[in-house]
């Protein structure tokens, strides 16, 4: 009788799982891309997927559960989209501002990825956490250089967080465009204790950033699969 690998069939499993867990995320961004995602259905992602309905709840226990898992992946791509260019810059404010101004944009750019990621990294904080830490590092620098009397290291992240989140979900909503953006990065600066001048002159380099970076965002499009 042969002898059966154990660790290789447990890793054969292991492999499949993740694809199929991969065929769901996958369905579910070609679905949210259609429409509002809160409308979708088990049965539309399981038939999008081409998976039983019992696989479903195999990975995931139910479609929030899903729609952070995108949300995750969708972050997670536009977050290493942006990483060549925010390494070309020296100063940490600027890498704290550079990020804060690509977020705006791209939610600008895609308005259902502005509403999914908003609303998935305010209620789940495992959501994009390659991107707060980079965040957490970028303010950490920031504030060995200026400290600020009375903002802690958490406390700026948390503020910074909330800035971007709630802009971020109010331009998926429509309520806020274009002509918000460098207000945005202005207010967050001011908010972790930048002088009006230096925030000013900060905003002033990133538009002269914008036209490098623009031609990277464009692969990470809600709609791509």
């Amino acid at each position: 009788m042969a002898k059966v690998n154990l660790e290789r069939r447990a890793e054969i499993g292991r492999e499949k799982r993740a694809r199929t867990k991969a065929q769901l995320v996958a369905a579910a961004k070609a679905l949210f891309s259609r429409g509002a995602w809160e409308a979708v259905t088990v049965d539309e992602v399981v038939s999008e997927a081409g998976v039983a309905k019992g696989t479903f709840y195999g990975h995931f226990n139910d479609l929030s559960e899903l729609a952070m898992a995108v949300a995750d992946e969708l972050v997670q791509s536009f977050d290493q989209l942006i990483q060549p260019q925010r390494l070309t810059l020296s100063n940490p404010l600027l890498r704290v501002a550079f990020g804060c101004d690509a977020f705006i944009g791209k939610a600008l750019e895609d308005r259902s990825w502005a509403s999914l990621v908003s609303r998935m990294a305010r209620s789940y904080p495992a959501v994009g956490q390659g991107a707060r830490s980079r965040l957490l590092e970028d303010l950490r620098e920031t504030l060995k250089r200026s400290p600020q009397a009375g903002l802690s290291l958490d406390l700026g992240l948390e503020v910074a967080l909330g800035i971007v989140l709630q802009v971020t979900a109010a331009i998926g909503d429509g309520r806020l465009q274009e002509r918000d953006r460098a207000g945005t990065v202005l207010s967050l600066l001011a908010a972790i204790g930048v002088s009006k001048r230096d925030a000013e002159s900060v905003v002033a380099r990133l538009s002269r950033l914008r036209g490098a970076a623009r031609s990277g965002f464009e692969g990470g499009r809600l709609e791509a699969s």
